[in-house]
């Protein structure tokens, strides 16, 4: 195991309290507040009340909540849509209402997600941003409202019905959709977010490891919170990835999910209405996000037997479509260190955060969540192939 030499600017890589101090926040008040559930799913009458009393806190007047319709999709929100009229829209808004369960596959801040997706509204197609409830002062939970946007996120015929796009088949869109992958991906990472004035977010020193470690402690305190039953490959991962932490030079803005089944398109043009889920976004190595979507979990294999990052482009084609887009140069080395972290990540999600809030009842979609726990041997077999790999 090679172990990465410490630079002046890197920051101990066994030091558990370097951190995103907003990320750190959210993980306390999810422990905080476990033994507060069950959790009970909102029913309409009760979504209605809660947006209701939200929106005469905002200053509306003559509120009427009406057609409000769970929506299907996702491992982590409770998600209704519904219409809104006041005395200044009559006419009616058809809205999204997308808030945090108790516990879900992955705690993050409706804050953060809020803040960036209307920032970002400004430079590709994204759900517009109405309102955020960042700590559920005024809903009761934390939510984020979103303007309702029409399309799909695989083909309404030869689709396979998967959960969050898995195993998807994109069809003869491929051509039409691959081109605007790449550019919300590199749109992504060209985003100049030290300008920004983000509220939520804190960026990591370029030249140094404290990116890699930041991601290290925040999935690793996920998985001390939530553990269920010790796991040898998931402590060799941590050791792996905090001895391995490489540098980065210049800090960027990570999607991190954005890949197939988190964007949405129209039929039959196939152009993108909404890149979605911007929840796990944050300032780090852009190797970061081009791992999470070369995971096998998240293609799919062409006719021809063929590998497609995210059922677009076969791996070699991706890399220099993204490369000559984005002007960033692809490190190996750095790939392979992030593409451990994200095989450890969703081991840590599906082993440890979905098992819990499962156990807890602490969530909507039990069921979902037990399943994707299936998923977790998958990822701790990748693990142990990426790192004899070296």
């Amino acid at each position: 195991m090679q172990v990465t030499p410490a630079r002046s600017g890197d920051v101990d890589v066994w030091d558990r309290s370097e951190m995103e101090p907003r990320i750190r926040h959210i993980l306390e008040r999810t422990v905080r507040l476990r033994d507060t559930g069950p959790y009970r799913p909102k029913s309409d009458a009760e979504v209605t009340a809660m947006l209701t009393g939200f929106f005469a806190a905002k200053g509306l007047e003559g509120i009427a909540i009406t057609d409000v319709e769970r929506m299907s999709g996702g491992a982590s929100k409770e998600q209704f849509a519904f219409t809104l009229t006041h005395r200044e829209t009559p006419q009616g808004e058809r809205l999204v209402l997308r808030m945090d369960p108790l516990e879900a596959i992955a705690q993050t801040c409706r804050g953060r997600e809020g803040e960036i997706q209307s920032i970002m509204g400004n430079h590709m197609p994204v759900a517009p941003v109405r309102w955020f409830d960042a700590d559920g002062d005024l809903l009761g939970q934390p939510a984020v409202i979103l303007g309702f946007v029409r399309g799909v996120t695989q083909p309404s015929e030869g689709g396979s019905g998967g959960v969050s796009g898995m195993g998807g088949r994109l069809g003869s869109l491929i051509d039409r959709l691959a081109p605007q992958y790449i550019d919300a991906l590199a749109t992504t990472h060209r985003f100049d977010w030290s300008r920004a004035h983000l509220r939520f977010f804190d960026a990591p020193r370029a030249d140094s490891n404290q990116a890699a470690i930041w991601q290290v402690n925040w999935w690793s305190q996920v998985w001390w919170d939530c553990l269920v039953e010790p796991v040898p490959v998931v402590a060799l991962a941590e050791r792996w990835l905090r001895e391995n932490a490489p540098l980065c030079d210049r800090p960027m803005l990570v999607h991190g999910d954005l890949r197939m089944g988190n964007f949405m398109f129209e039929e039959p043009s196939g152009t993108f209405t909404a890149v979605l889920d911007w929840e796990l976004a944050h300032i780090g190595d852009f190797h970061e996000d081009i791992a999470w979507t070369m995971q096998k979990l998240f293609g799919a294999w062409g006719d021809d037997g063929v590998f497609l990052v995210s059922g677009l482009l076969p791996r070699d084609d991706f890399i220099a479509q993204y490369q000559a887009a984005s002007g960033n140069r692809i490190d190996p080395v750095r790939l392979h260190y992030y593409e451990v972290l994200n095989a450890y990540k969703c081991a840590v999600m599906d082993l440890g955060q979905a098992m819990r809030a499962s156990i807890a009842s602490n969530n909507h979609q039990e069921v979902v969540l037990t399943w994707l726990g299936s998923a977790g041997a998958v990822f701790l077999s990748h693990i142990v192939q990426l790192i004899r790999k070296g």
